[in-house]
Order: C-alpha cells, then structure tokens, then sequence
C-alpha cells in the first residue's frame, strides 16, 4: 500500500522527435526504452506540424534531424526562437540528432544556441544527453530568472535611492529656510538691539558686556550662515565653478590644508540636478579628506568638455585600504556612488597607500539653454 512518505515516481520526459524517417523514430523510440529513461515521444515530420505542435503541447526536449524533406532542423530552431522572442515563452533544449552533419556545422549549429549535437550511431548516449542538456537548460533558466530579478531590485534600489536623495535635499532646503526667516531674524534683531544699547550707554562695564556679546553673537550669525550654506547651497546659482571654489576655500579655512581648483569656464549651462549632485560629491569628498586623508595638498579639476561633467578631487593623503573600503558601515563612498546613478553618471575611486586618494565624477547631461526667463 503507497504511503504518502512514498517517493512521487518521475513524470516522463516529453519529447518531440522531428523526423521524417520512421525507421529512424523507431530507434530512438528502442534507444530510450533500453536507457530505462521515463519518456513520452511524439513524432511530427513537417514544420507545419512542428509549429502546431509547439502551439497545443508543452515538451521538455526537442530531437531533430539535420536534414528533412525540403528544410532543416535551423529552420526548425529559427521557429523556437522567433517564439520565445515575441512572447514569454521559454524556448525548449534543442538537440540535432542527425548522421548527414559534420562536426564544423555542428559546432555551428551550437554557437547559435542549439543545446547538443548527437550522431544517429551513437544512440547509446541519447538518453544522457537528453537529461544533460534539460539540466543546463534549467540552470540557465534560473540564471536568468535570478538576473532579471537582480537587475529589478538594483533598479528599485536606484529609484529608492533618488527619492531619498530627493527628500533629503527638500528636508535641508525646509530647515535652512526655518534658520534664515527665524533664526537668522532674531539675530539681526538681537544686534540692532545690542547696538542700540551699546550707543546709549557710557558705563564701560556695561559696554565691555555688550561688545562681548555682539562679537558672541557675530559668531552665532556666520555659524547660521555656514549651516545654511551647508544645508541649501545657494551659492549654486552663482553657478557649479563658485560654489566649488568657495567650498575649497572654506574647507581650507577650516582645515589648514591647501586647496586649488582648477576649472574651465563656467558656461552656466549644466541641468541643477547634475550640479547639486556635483556639488555633495565635492562636499562629501572634503569631509572624508578632513577626517581621514592626513594629507597638506588637495586639487579639484572641474571641466564638461562635450557635455560630460568631469569633476576629481585628489589629495595626497595616506590613501585608503581595501579593509577600509569594504567595511559594512562605511557608507561615504557608497553613498556616492549612488548618488552619482541618480543623474545618470559613475563615481571612479582610485587610491594607493602613501600616495593619496582621486575621486572622480563623470556625468553625461543635455546643455540647458539660458534663456532671458530662466534668467
């Protein structure tokens, strides 16, 4: 009595046998019965029929002959592929069995994509290639399956990526805009009202009081000023080359390290997504440096010779370590790297150790016209 521990006996093996020799058919047929392979062979002799045959049944492998009255098994192949082509239909192994075929047109024939080549007195080996090539059929099935699936998800990763940059570029411009109209007002309020004591006043301690506090409250005003810029860079409508040189030059005021900037013309033509994109890569770039580089000498090329924006920041630091790159929670470099996809560009990392770290973005756009409107 069967168990439902019991193994499931194997379904047969569905063949479709493209063969005008009936003959031949029938050694396939005793072939596959001595291999003691589970199989159901149908033959058809015709393209017609072949074609028809595709349209109302599923197989699992396909034999041909090479040669048949008036076509070959390519024409045969060209029908299963022009299917899988149009639709979502997997094409099926494909095996040319034939005795009229050398071995320079089967190696040919393979190129093209047909699974196997067996000759008709060989027979003996049939039923393994028949199972071998339904095997590397399905592994290259799942192969595919698994790269479409991969390219899906870096795709959505892309996307979700762009919206985050998306979102977080619209929180930055949100909260500089709360520090420009509240704190930055009540700042300005805060000196016209120091300054309007101080002028009033003779009492030298009181007036010592006051210009500690203006000059407290001067550093209060340029720490605002350096946060918005940071948060909104709206020194970018001055255009990519002069907020790039200002963050050089802040960057160097802050840090001591020395840092040029060499350019080409800034033509005030590059899409705003492009240089906000620029301008992180650039500002990321000089924060890792600060942090990591030890270096005393950074240079920052920008050109968009034939509409590709190039920009590389160098240093000539102690360069980083492949353990470094790698680390699970290092995520400038990663970062980059996918804001970079979010324009449509790449980001270049070149680093040796003692001998300083470039970081390259390359980034293809369509010129904005400028326009008096735009203006």
């Amino acid at each position: 009595m069967m168990t439902l521990s019991d193994d499931v006996p194997p379904k047969p093996i569905q063949i479709l046998h493209l063969e005008d020799s009936l003959v031949d058919h029938d050694l396939v047929r005793l072939a596959l019965l001595k291999s003691g392979e589970k199989f159901h062979l149908e033959r058809v002799e015709t393209l017609d029929g072949f074609e028809q045959l595709l349209n109302v049944s599923k197989f699992d492998a396909i034999l041909a002959d090479y040669r048949l009255m008036g076509f070959t098994a390519l024409d045969a192949w060209k029908i299963i592929q022009k299917r899988a082509d149009s639709s979502e239909l997997d094409s099926t192994p494909f095996i040319l069995l034939s005795g009229a075929i050398g071995e320079p047109a089967a190696v040919s024939a393979i190129k093209m994509g047909i699974s196997d080549y067996l000759a008709k007195d060989n027979l003996s080996r049939l039923a393994q290639t028949i199972r071998r090539a339904i095997e590397i059929h399905k592994v290259r099935r799942d192969k595919e399956a698994a790269d479409r699936e991969l390219a899906l998800s870096e795709r959505r990763l892309a996307n979700f990526a762009e919206h985050l940059q998306t979102t977080i570029e619209q929180e930055r411009t949100a909260i500089a805009r709360e520090i420009h109209d509240d704190i930055g007002g009540a700042l300005a309020a805060i000196r016209f009202d120091l300054s309007w004591i101080g002028r009033r006043t003779v009492d030298p301690v009181v007036q010592s009081h006051v210009n500690a506090a203006t000059e407290m409250l001067q550093h209060a005003i340029e720490a605002s000023q350096r946060i918005m810029l940071n948060l909104r860079p709206a020194i970018l409508d001055q255009g990519l080359v002069a907020a790039i040189r200002w963050l050089a030059n802040d960057f160097t005021k802050r840090t001591g390290i020395g840092t040029t900037v060499h350019a080409t013309p800034d033509k005030g033509t590059l899409p705003k997504s492009v240089e906000l994109t620029a301008y992180r890569t650039a500002q990321e770039a000089l924060t890792n440096i600060s942090k990591h580089a030890k270096c005393d000498k950074v240079l920052i090329d920008i050109s968009d010779a034939e509409n590709v924006l190039t920009l590389e920041i160098k240093d000539n630091g102690q360069g980083i370590s492949q353990q470094e790159r790698e680390k699970p929670k290092s995520f400038g470099l990663k970062g980059l790297h996918e804001r970079a996809k979010t324009v449509g560009g790449w980001l270049d990392v070149s680093t040796h150790l003692a001998k300083g770290t470039s970081i390259i973005l390359s980034v293809p756009f369509l010129p904005v016209e400028i326009t008096s409107e735009s203006d």
